[in-house]
């Protein structure tokens, strides 16, 4: 099967999740940390090569403090209690966006993970956090741009491949279906430039409501769709047909 290589997930809904069982918004984070636990080991399972879960976007610093606090606390504890389901499934892990406006104790327990992980050779697991998909181009503008004026790129010379090596994220593929629960459909400022041609995905249950079989029918939609990237469906067919091994008659 054409699996997708890689695979981005926006989880939304931990919130309304809580409030509409009459808790408060920390217990769907709560909730939702183990959601995001069982998408791990199930793009683990499936065969993934990359994932990339939206952990908390540049805009989520306009949340009440308490709740942003308890955020990156529950991250700190998610990271080190989860270091050994990654170990044993052979996970490596990393992060894109600005690390430097987490706190002391998060960023400590980012590079713990990256570290102890770094030598694993199995699925790519990626936490997008305090990420924007608008600053990514931004900084990926200014650096080219920086590139320019010192003399080691030519403007003639920037095209989409280019630019695209200068985004965060670079050394992975670009996502081939994004996830988005909450029934919301829209990308929310992720992966802006990278998602071109993703295929799109949108779950109505809210993110501690996803369950394993939830991203196993997202990724069984994937492999219905036909992907064109701007070619006809009979030339698609075609390039499929050539590529296909001929089968042998005994």
């Amino acid at each position: 099967m054409n699996l997708p290589k890689h695979i981005a997930i926006i989880m939304d809904g931990n919130g309304r999740w809580a409030t509409a069982r009459g808790h408060n918004r920390f217990w769907g984070h709560i909730r939702g940390a183990k959601s995001a636990t069982d998408a791990i080991q199930t793009a683990v399972n499936l065969g993934i090569e990359n994932l990339t879960l939206f952990t908390f976007s540049t805009e989520n610093w306009k949340r009440p403090q308490l709740e942003i606090n308890f955020l990156m606390r529950l991250l700190t504890r998610q990271l080190k209690r989860e270091l050994k389901m990654l170990m044993d499934n052979n996970v490596r892990f990393s992060c894109m966006g600005d690390l430097s406006r987490l706190p002391n104790h998060a960023q400590a327990a980012v590079a713990e993970t990256i570290l102890a992980t770094k030598n694993n050779t199995g699925m790519r697991l990626v936490f997008a956090l305090n990420y924007s998909g608008r600053q990514d181009i931004l900084n990926c503008t200014r650096t080219i741009a920086s590139q320019v004026a010192r003399g080691l790129l030519r403007p003639e010379d920037i095209d989409s491949q280019v630019f695209s090596q200068f985004l965060a994220g670079a050394n992975q593929p670009e996502p081939d279906l994004i996830v988005r629960t909450s029934g919301e459909m829209r990308l929310s400022n992720f992966f802006l430039w990278q998602a071109a041609y993703s295929e799109l995905y949108f779950c109505n249950k809210l993110w501690p409501e996803f369950r394993p079989e939830d991203l196993e029918a997202a990724v069984d939609s994937y492999l219905h769709r036909e992907r064109r990237f701007g070619k006809t469906g009979d030339q698609v067919k075609h390039e499929i047909s050539q590529s296909t091994p001929p089968v042998l008659e005994c």
